[in-house]
């Protein structure tokens, strides 16, 4: 039994070493000089062949990438704030609209509505390249294209998070819902006082999935906007080479920030919502 263990545990922090080593070596290679690192990338980013030298710890540890990056790259700010104004809008726009219609489907009963939910789920398991020549043709009817509500509209309107969301709202009980009826509470004030509270878990879930998603999204700003004042921070770390490459990793590192806080102010939600996610109706 104690070799089961030993051997289970040895497994987890092996695994665990393969998938922090990426964002171990980006945070030291952020820190280490110009001259180091283009001494170690030179192979592959110059294309001329040989093996990287990468030594782990930085001979000459600088905080010049950093300053540079924050102070001196005024394209950042811009793409990160991009970043920031397109997961926002998408997140509250999606909260207005999956929420309700989560509800919908876990707390009426109606004609069609295992139909329109079957038909959800599937919208759901379909990639964006299947998705991406309706919603071209859809925006640029609409002249949308080239701005950034082409990337966030369709997003809103995501049926993810609400098959999550009501996934939590069917773990509100049913009598809880019917006593409150009863007592004379109306319909939108069992929504708000009992389904949120009791859903939250699914709801934060939802936010916190969606925004680890949206934050690092590549295909749907690549494929609607031609603009590169308009690109999220997640199409500017491509941008740059060798030259830049301590300003890239630095780049790395503070576009990981956010998504490392959200996970870890949200995790307890996220387990929760899955939790909630998993549970028979």
């Amino acid at each position: 039994m104690k070799g089961k263990k030993a051997a289970a545990a040895f497994l987890t922090v092996f695994l665990a070493a393969v998938v922090c080593a990426p964002v171990v070596l980006v945070i030291l290679g952020s820190v280490k000089s110009g001259r180091e690192l283009a001494g170690s990338l030179e192979p592959v980013l110059t294309g001329t062949g040989g093996m990287i030298r990468f030594k782990l710890l930085p001979l000459y540890p600088t905080a010049r990438h950093f300053i540079k990056l924050l102070f001196w790259t005024p394209d950042f700010f811009s793409v990160f704030w991009n970043s920031v104004r397109i997961t926002v809008f998408i997140l509250i726009g999606q909260l207005l609209v999956s929420v309700p219609s989560a509800w919908a489907f876990a707390a009426f009963k109606w004609k069609w509505k295992n139909v329109l939910f079957t038909l959800y789920v599937i919208l759901m398991l379909l990639p964006f390249q299947v998705t991406m020549l309706p919603s071209y043709l859809v925006l640029n009817k609409m002249n949308l294209m080239d701005t950034q509500a082409a990337v966030i509209l369709p997003a809103v309107f995501s049926t993810f998070p609400v098959f999550l969301v009501y996934r939590g709202f069917t773990a509100v009980p049913k009598e809880l819902l019917d006593a409150a009826r009863v007592e004379g509470a109306g319909e939108f004030i069992v929504f708000l006082k009992i389904g949120i509270p009791l859903g939250s878990p699914g709801i934060l879930s939802a936010a916190v999935l969606g925004f680890l998603d949206y934050w690092n999204m590549m295909e749907q700003p690549l494929a609607f906007l031609r603009d590169k004042s308009l690109w999220p921070l997640s199409l500017y770390l491509p941008e740059i080479g060798l030259e830049q490459a301590g300003t890239a990793l630095a780049a790395s590192v503070v576009t990981l920030v956010p998504a490392v806080f959200v996970f870890v102010v949200g995790q307890d939600y996220l387990e929760q919502g899955i939790v909630a996610s998993g549970m028979k109706e």
